[in-house]
């Protein structure tokens, strides 16, 4: 968890003087995130507004879209500013989705489910940027996390009365057995050049791999004390 102290970068202006590796390495973090939020948006968040069982359902589903694209905008935004241009925080050409979203959406539980884990995977990261040496991307980070934190619970929420009854209880775990194998990788590789440069550059705290393991702790830990169901062993 030892990072180098790395001059804090309070601003736009200051971002400018900064070595161009600091700022390649911010512009990946940033573009990232706009691909990301967006395709996740696009393929979870605004399909299962249809699969929401109730009206109640519906309208926070309805929230969670509305804030994953919300994200998606503040980080084209910021990325927009350090030098990236519309295009590049789009998904396609060069840089692909994360593999979690080629996950097919086909039901509420499902749903539920991907909120339950691959959003506790979002905190995480969100979490690593709470300290971040580059103030706008520190600011942003703190913005969207109380956001990242109510789909998480919505997740829990919903797969709890989910797991109320016999067959919902079977749908929440199949779900769970197909989606979170996806989820370590999530976090990168082992040894990472890219993790490497951002710890150099205090953007980040962790490895992938400490990262990896808290994870896999806290998930094992909401699906199986909280839920009483079984997580996986991933591979």
């Amino acid at each position: 968890m030892t990072t180098t102290a790395y001059p804090q970068v309070r601003t736009l202006e200051e971002f400018q003087t900064q070595p161009d590796d600091y700022k390649l390495a911010i512009r990946k973090i940033v573009r990232s995130h706009a691909i990301n939020e967006l395709y996740g948006a696009r393929v979870f968040d605004e399909p299962a507004i249809a699969f929401a069982p109730t009206p109640y359902a519906k309208w926070l589903t309805c929230r969670v879209a509305m804030e994953e694209y919300g994200h998606h905008v503040r980080f084209k935004e910021l990325g927009e500013q350090v030098g990236l241009h519309e295009a590049d925080m789009l998904p396609g050409g060069d840089k692909r989705p994360l593999s979690i979203f080629e996950f097919e959406l086909k039901s509420w539980a499902e749903f539920c489910v991907i909120k339950l884990l691959a959003d506790l995977a979002e905190i995480l990261q969100v979490e690593d940027l709470l300290h971040c040496s580059f103030h706008p991307l520190r600011n942003l980070a703190r913005m969207t996390m109380p956001e990242e934190r109510f789909h998480a619970q919505f997740g829990e929420d919903f797969s709890k009365d989910l797991i109320e009854t016999e067959a919902g209880r079977t749908a929440v775990q199949d779900a769970i057995d197909r989606y979170y194998p996806l989820l370590p990788p999530f976090f990168g590789r082992a040894k990472s050049a890219n993790n490497a440069a951002f710890r150099q550059f205090g953007i980040k705290q962790r490895t992938n791999e400490a990262m990896r393991e808290d994870y896999v702790g806290r998930a094992r830990t909401l699906v199986e004390d909280q839920l009483g169901l079984t997580l996986p062993i991933a591979a």
